[in-house]
């Protein structure tokens, strides 16, 4: 199971644009750009309320809906950013083509985005599964996993979660698999490893070698 934002897909430019836009269609100051990453991978409510926290009476439903009008804007101009990680791509088609290994999404994203970012970069059909912020509770709820074994039919000691923040640790480990946290997104690896990774690789080059001695370990999380 992939995150998307933060671990294949670096997103930051479109994120932090498009809730600089909610915030000013309001007239609320935005929050610094390291406050606006902390949140990403959550789901949209849930990053508001974290953001908006002890501000008082905020329209964060509002906020939300301008929050999505602004990124499918951004999307559909030439100020798109949203490019893959180096190795991403040579990581998620050399994991589809075995035979063990079926592959899945776990983000905060919508069906609709993490769908449209995928179709994007030509890698939506190497996924067997897909959960989002519209399927399950925000991260770090482990909703998105539990439903993706289910669908899937795969044990939680065959199941490992792959994201760049404490969030994915954190479901990931609620939910009983393993966890592989990733130092390029945007939590910092110290915070991945207290929030329960049982591994942190710097490079997709490290992640294959990685997998294999999970997977070869067969044993719960």
């Amino acid at each position: 199971m992939f995150d998307c934002d933060g671990t294949l897909v670096d997103s930051q430019n479109m994120i932090c644009a498009a809730m600089q836009r909610a915030y000013e269609a309001h007239a609320i100051a935005c929050p610094p750009r390291e406050r606006v990453l902390s949140i990403v991978g959550l789901s949209l409510r849930e990053a508001f309320d974290r953001l908006c926290e002890g501000q008082g009476d905020v329209p964060i439903d509002s906020m939300i809906e301008r929050y999505k009008e602004a990124f499918f804007e951004l999307r559909h101009s030439p100020e798109h950013q949203e490019p893959l990680y180096p190795g991403a791509r040579d990581a998620v088609t050399g994991l589809s083509t075995r035979d063990d290994v079926l592959l899945g999404i776990a983000t905060g994203k919508s069906q609709r985005g993490v769908r449209a970012i995928l179709t994007h970069h030509d890698l939506l059909a190497h996924f067997a599964t897909i959960k989002t912020a519209d399927d399950a509770p925000s991260k770090p709820h482990p909703g998105m996993i539990l439903e993706a074994m289910h669908e899937t039919g795969i044990a939680p000691h065959d199941t490992i979660m792959i994201g760049d923040t404490t969030y994915d640790m954190e479901m990931a480990r609620a939910a009983g698999v393993h966890a592989i946290g990733v130092t390029w997104g945007y939590h910092p690896a110290a915070l991945l490893e207290q929030s329960g990774a049982h591994a942190v690789v710097s490079d997709f080059t490290e992640l294959r070698p990685c997998l294999e001695t999970l997977l070869l370990a067969r044993e719960p999380a």
